[in-house]
């Protein structure tokens, strides 16, 4: 109908199928900004921020707190003060009456490599440039699932499990960077993808530039996300608590560490940690990852060498107030084109992922 905008539950990332209504910020009647924090929704993955798409008069708020709204449904009605509540009440029995439930998303695949079977999820078009995205300590590609689905709209995108997490091979004798670099080369290698853009988080940043630096010309650009590798300095009491805790109270405020904003952090982000710390070889893997990188408070992973001799596009995003890594050694030690990211800790790609997903394709085109 002419003069009415719908609010709609947002689809976030690839698998999302439904959102919970955390708390409104605004009210029925209030004029509304574009990106004016709208609604905290709480999704499988996370809670976050929905910020308003448009400008104008909030209506109607349609979805109440507390509710669970499949994505695509109308949760509020933006529209000019000369449009009828009876044209209003028109639209929304119309937008709830079209309201179908999204599919699942795509399955992650498998690939054998010289260490064992790993696992990625492929996402995009079958042509154009690459763009494969590695994961940081104790993560896996579905850390991914705010940036991937976002990048994958204009290029064809791979999210794998590195050796030691995910659904990948545990055991290995050398859980290194630099192994892990080599694994990753492998990757590219084995599926045959050239002109890669890389783009690396904490731990995976540091493998990403190892492999960019090892890979001749077949990496075109890198983004290194909250890095490991510039400076010595670690949260040694997070990667102790990552490790060691089992129970989902006691673990919850450890990976609270990672973002800026608690809140964020939803019930099932700590039961998958979990989930991942039962499977067989995964605490061994973790622990091995552990003292092979950031043994105690300290990194012995260095990627400073790699990058200056690097030919490359970088770019760095850090999140202004990051636990685990302190940002301003990254910025002390590095030249290339930093970014800081406020309101954000060490996981910025999600807790502010739209702002990172632009900068990231601004830098395909640089």
């Amino acid at each position: 109908m002419s003069g009415i905008t719908p609010i709609t539950m947002p689809k976030w990332g690839l698998t999302m199928e439904e959102g919970t209504v955390v708390k409104w910020a605004v009210k029925a009647g209030d004029l509304i900004s574009q990106e004016q924090e709208l609604v905290d929704i709480e999704t499988t993955k996370l809670a976050n921020v929905y910020e308003s798409p448009v400008d104008g008069t909030l209506r109607r708020i349609v979805a109440a707190e507390g509710e669970v709204v499949p994505v695509g449904a109308l949760i509020a009605v933006v529209a000019g003060n000369d449009v009828a509540d009876e044209e209003i009440d028109a639209f929304i029995a119309e937008s709830n009456r079209d309201v179908v439930r999204v599919a699942a998303g795509p399955v992650p695949e498998t690939i054998a490599l010289p260490g064992g079977q790993v696992t990625y999820l492929k996402v995009g078009p079958e042509d154009g440039e690459p763009v494969v995205f590695v994961h940081g300590f104790g993560a896996d590609h579905k850390g991914w699932v705010l940036n991937q689905s976002a990048i994958s709209e204009s290029h064809p995108t791979f999210a794998l499990d590195l050796p030691g997490h995910g659904a990948s091979y545990k055991r290995a004798e050398d859980l290194s960077a630099s192994a892990l670099a080599e694994a990753l080369l492998s990757f590219l290698n084995k599926l045959d993808l050239k002109n890669v853009h890389l783009v690396g988080h904490s731990l995976g940043a540091a493998v990403a530039a190892l492999a960019a630096a090892s890979s001749g010309s077949n990496v075109k650009t890198l983004t290194l996300i909250a890095p490991a590798g510039l400076g010595s300095k670690i949260n040694g009491p997070f990667f102790d608590g990552f490790i060691v805790e089992t129970r989902a109270k006691k673990l919850r405020p450890i990976i609270e560490m990672l973002v800026s904003d608690p809140g964020i952090i939803s019930a099932d982000m700590v039961e998958d940690v979990l989930k991942f710390k039962r499977l067989d070889g995964a605490q061994e893997a973790l622990t091995a990852v552990r003292a092979a990188n950031f043994p105690g408070s300290e990194q012995t992973v260095s990627i400073g060498p790699a990058i200056e001799a690097l030919k490359i596009p970088i770019l760095v995003i850090l999140g202004a107030e990051d636990k685990v890594i302190p940002p301003f050694q990254t910025k002390e030690l590095l030249s290339a084109n930093v970014v800081e990211v406020p309101g954000a800790g060490h996981i910025p790609h999600l807790e502010k992922a739209s702002d990172v997903n632009q900068r990231i394709q601004a830098h395909f085109g640089s």
